[in-house]
């Protein structure tokens, strides 16, 4: 049993990588630009990126970092580009089919959603391994994976908020007794004066002297924080805000609910500790170009 949940848990997660190769540049065009955001042009929903050639590649791509484009760098599907563009609508692309390019847009925001609650599903299925909890992720997580496989009108009846409350209920278990058991030390207990929904305020600050293992940073904001050499082992870290955050040297390699956005948004380098499930940015080599910052 434990097996089988493994080997489903992998091919999930497999599928929970970009693959621009097999996308039809649907984050060049499904989203609304700003240049605040760091994105090349202000721009709507629906309009492609200036810098879209027609063979769906980006004529910038290898500057990025130079050109100072962070929302480019740091944006990521979780495989929910290739899912749309090869299952949903089977290698139809809005160009060649613009009758049917609102639908390919609206598609994404709605898969790009449900494969980011895969991925904390199957994080969470790795940190518990047997038992009730166990049971109840390895479920959510099939029926979750079954709706990434929906054609686009049965995709679109999706309740996103009721799948997210489901999967956060259980998100919330698995981490608090990850914490618990392994990081006892952490102080816990200061969470139950936590107000649901309270965001920690971390901008700018310094908090290399924290003991931060086993704490629940969930929604943090971590802004231009500094966290160099800082050890996150057990750090529930879903939805904190990474942007500049400096973790040259910070060990993430156990972290709770680190994404692959996160990590683009941080300033790290190759002394940062990751999940062996996460990739380090090439970017982070130009971290001091004034263009990045």
């Amino acid at each position: 049993m434990l097996e089988h949940s493994a080997k489903a848990a992998l091919q999930i997660r497999g599928n929970l990588y970009a693959d621009c190769e097999k996308c039809f540049a649907l984050c060049c065009i499904a989203l609304y630009f700003s240049t605040i955001e760091g994105f090349p042009v202000n721009k709507e929903a629906g309009q492609p990126c200036p810098n879209l050639q027609p063979d769906f590649r980006c004529k910038v791509h290898q500057g990025l970092s130079e050109l100072g484009l962070r929302g480019c760098l740091t944006f990521d599907c979780f495989g929910a580009g290739q899912s749309v563009s090869q299952t949903t609508f089977s290698g139809k692309d809005w160009r060649l089919f613009p009758e049917i390019a609102e639908q390919i847009f609206e598609a994404f925001h709605v898969q790009r959603q449900i494969h980011e609650l895969l991925w904390y599903l199957t994080d969470a299925l790795a940190l518990t391994t047997h038992g009730l909890l166990h049971d109840d992720l390895q479920e959510l997580l099939l029926n979750t994976a079954i709706l990434a496989q929906l054609e686009y009108m049965s995709l679109m009846k999706i309740d996103v908020a009721a799948v997210r409350a489901k999967v956060n209920s259980l998100l919330l278990q698995a981490s608090a007794n990850e914490r618990a058991k392994n990081y006892p030390d952490a102080n816990i207990t200061k969470e139950k004066n936590r107000k649901f929904g309270q965001r920690l305020d971390f901008m700018g600050r310094d908090l290399r002297t924290k003991q931060l293992r086993g704490a629940n940073l969930r929604g943090a904001c971590l802004i231009a924080a500094n966290l160099s050499g800082v050890d996150l082992s057990g750090t529930d870290l879903i939805g904190a805000d990474f942007r500049d955050t400096d973790i040259r040297g910070t060990n993430l390699a156990k972290s709770i609910f680190l994404t692959q956005a996160q990590i683009n948004a941080a300033k790290g380098d190759e002394t940062t500790k990751l999940p062996v499930n996460l990739l380090r940015p090439a970017h982070w080599q130009n971290t001091n170009n004034e263009n990045f910052r």
